[in-house]
């Protein structure tokens, strides 16, 4: 017997409906959620089975109109359109109605079988809204159900009605009309007889009246559709042209009227506002956006929330790190003490171990850094952020859709550059690429704790805040100089954002992002750090036979033979060094750390910092990883002397330390975010482009510091 095919049901709504929440709560996956617009970027799907049937449950970007203007708006429809799902699942925030249906409208103008969820029923209770379900259900033409996605309360009914519909065979909705003015009615009726005529097999009546009203949108995807159909196409110009003439507006106009018509006599029938109880919600809200959305008080609130994130990730993640630290020393010393030497030993610890384990300590760091994210994201507050810096972001060339994107880069530059496909404009979209490498990912920040805590202590959550800070000035001023000379007539566009309400966060969703970033880094940790610290320690350690320019041993055998004094111990201890540095530069590692360190010494960057920096082009993880592997050999590492943080102390200056942080936060990014760039641009061009400017920022600006600022520190 045949297994029948899984039923294909859609999640769609728009930004902030909690879909992707009903989305993880039914299939136990684990995709990004945030109470602020547009987390989903691609689709997602997940087979689960429910009452012995499959359901295969696709969670679609979040999106207002099913235009054509964005990635999340080309990804929805297409699905909708060609792919034509068996069933369509219309999310809608309960307490948002009115913006909500506007989607809903055009999801019952395509016909489409249909089930609608009112999600978060128990805000919009909290708010004093009340909503008939059964009028609403009779005039959306299909089934409701209500969830509140937080704690899965009615998933199990919405799973019920998806697999009615199976049983049933029957499209679990009815037709639904919506009521346009006579002119535009009579126009869209014109439009699709001239469809059906022209496919009469191929189109349903719902799709060709669907069809007929995104013509005389001018939806230019549409037009483009049928552009070998001149008489239709001279037709819906004719028509557009009759409209305008006759209304004194536009098509697209006339059909927003029709829709927001339909919306408000819906929600005259369905909804009743307990008004008390809605003004105290809207007057708590304004109270609370009036401090922190405020012109003087809201920026300096929010660079102080930025500086607490910043400081309690280095102050509260040294407690586990040291833990950890001490685990990991413990460890390699367990091992040095059972295994006999041999090659594999030392592969084992000074490989290994040095270079893994000197990366896994900083886990602790980047899972309260993505804590803090969640948590602004969950509460509504990173929505707020965005509005706040939108002035400040348009005066330097930023597109105000930009903050999202660039706050994403916090955490990888990956998803971030994906991300700008939000913003519509062409070049805003490219300004916000080229710079969004500049944001200090996570991958930097073991290097930053690293620096921060070996160099500057006392105050090394401040340092670590500035460094983000300077991030963000460097983008900014980037953009600027971009929008006013090379990519001239960006930031034209308005900005316009929905403000989510006020949210305790979902500890649930907030252990999911810290979670998710844990796992990717032990996964990095056990994928590329360990692949490269066996690279390193292999390049470290072979060739094991170096033909020295002098006999250092005999020298410094000859010198022990002689009475203890200080000359003596000072002379023994420059022959160990220059043994050390030539056995050094003798070794694979050594030879092409030479190559490039001469490009590196007017910096200060010793043959330690320019071999790191030269094995961080291919991730920034493994920056540390070297660093690991490097002062695990050598005579800096000592009883006395034991930590990677001390010998880094013992080797550079505080200057040259921030002239590294410098260089490592602007210089090439990973090579997945090159990749990802050259996606995004298509441009070989505009990736090559922004390889040449970050390793020129990066080299120029540490150069400064290390020059000028010498002066001073």
């Amino acid at each position: 017997m045949n297994t029948p095919p899984p039923i294909r049901a859609a999640l769609i709504g728009n930004p902030n409906t909690g879909r992707t929440t009903l989305f993880n709560k039914i299939t136990g996956e684990k995709q990004a959620t945030g109470n602020y617009a547009r987390v989903t970027i691609s689709k997602n799907s997940h087979i689960i089975e429910h009452q012995g049937v499959q359901i295969e449950l696709i969670d679609l970007p979040g999106v207002y109109m099913l235009n054509s203007k964005t990635d999340e708006e080309k990804i929805t429809r297409d699905l909708l359109r060609k792919e034509q799902p068996d069933i369509v699942i219309n999310v809608i925030n309960a307490g948002n109605m009115e913006r909500n249906l506007m989607l809903t409208t055009q999801l019952i103008e395509m016909g489409l079988p249909r089930i609608f969820v009112l999600n978060m029923k128990d805000e919009a209770e909290r708010q004093g809204v009340q909503i008939d379900n059964q009028a609403l259900s009779s005039l959306l033409g299909g089934p409701i159900v209500e969830t509140v996605g937080r704690d899965g309360t009615g998933l199990d009914q919405l799973l019920d009605e998806i697999v009615r519909y199976s049983s049933d065979g029957q499209k679990p909705c009815s037709t639904v009309k919506i009521g346009y003015d006579s002119h535009l009615e009579e126009s869209i009726n014109q439009t699709t007889q001239y469809l059906n005529d022209l496919h009469p097999d191929s189109m349903s009546p719902e799709q060709c009246r669907w069809t007929a009203i995104k013509l005389l949108e001018g939806d230019t995807e549409i037009m483009e559709d049928e552009h070998d159909h001149a008489q239709l196409i001279e037709h819906v110009q004719q028509v557009r042209s009759t409209l305008h003439q006759q209304h004194d507006e536009s098509a697209e106009s006339l059909v927003l009227s029709g829709r927001y018509g339909f919306i408000n006599g819906l929600l005259e029938e369905v909804r009743h506002l307990e008004i008390d109880t809605l003004m105290n919600r809207v007057n708590v809200t304004r109270a609370i956006d009036g401090l922190l959305l405020n012109r003087l008080l809201g920026l300096p609130l929010f660079l102080a929330l930025m500086w607490v994130m910043f400081e309690t990730t280095f102050t509260l993640g040294a407690y586990p790190m040291d833990w950890i630290d001490a685990g990991v020393g413990a460890l390699s010393d367990g091992l040095s003490g059972i295994l006999p030497d041999s090659m594999f030993k030392d592969l084992l610890i000074n490989g290994i171990i040095a270079g893994m384990g000197g990366t896994i300590i900083f886990l602790p760091n980047i899972v309260i850094l993505f804590f803090f994210i969640a948590l602004f994201s969950e509460t509504g507050y990173m929505a707020r952020g965005a509005v706040l810096v939108d002035r400040m972001m348009h005066n330097f060339g930023l597109h105000g859709k930009a903050f999202i994107p660039m706050i994403t880069g916090f955490g990888c530059n990956v998803p971030a550059i994906m991300a700008t496909r939000t913003i519509e404009n062409p070049k805003d979209r490219l300004v916000a690429i080229l710079v969004n490498p500049f944001m200090s990912c996570s991958a930097r920040l073991p290097v930053f704790v690293l620096f921060s805590g070996a160099f500057f202590a006392e105050s090394a959550g401040t340092v670590l805040f500035s460094v983000y800070m300077a991030s963000i000035a460097i983008a900014l001023l980037t953009a600027l100089v971009l929008s006013k000379t090379i990519i001239k007539g960006a930031n034209t566009a308005p900005f316009l954002m929905e403000l989510p309400p006020y949210r305790a966060p979902t500890w649930g969703s907030i252990w999911i992002h810290m979670g998710r970033s844990g796992a990717e880094f032990i996964k990095k940790v056990t994928g590329v750090i360990l692949v490269g610290s066996i690279i390193i320690w292999f390049l470290q350690t072979f060739p094991q036979e170096i033909t020295m320019s002098q006999d250092y041993d005999g020298q410094i055998s000859s010198l022990q033979s002689q009475p203890e004094n200080d000359l003596r111990d000072q002379q023994i201890t420059e022959l160990e060094r220059a043994q050390e540095i030539e056995i050094q530069q003798g070794r694979y590692l050594g030879q092409v750390g030479s190559v490039v360190q001469p490009l590196f010494a007017p910096l200060n960057f010793d043959l330690n910092a320019s071999i790191a920096l030269l094995t961080g082009f291919v991730a920034k993880e493994v920056v540390v990883a070297t660093f690991g592997v490097l002062y695990s050999h050598g005579e800096e590492v000592t009883e006395e002397n034991r930590g990677l943080r001390e010998s880094l102390a013992a080797s550079m200056t505080p200057m040259t330390a921030i002239a590294f942080m410098i260089f490592t936060l602007l210089y090439v990014p990973c090579l997945a975010t090159i990749a990802v760039l050259y996606k995004e641009t298509q441009s070989l061009k505009w990736t090559a482009f922004s390889i040449g400017l970050s390793l020129t920022l990066a080299y120029s600006l540490a150069l400064l510091a290390t020059s000028v600022g010498g002066t001073f520190i």
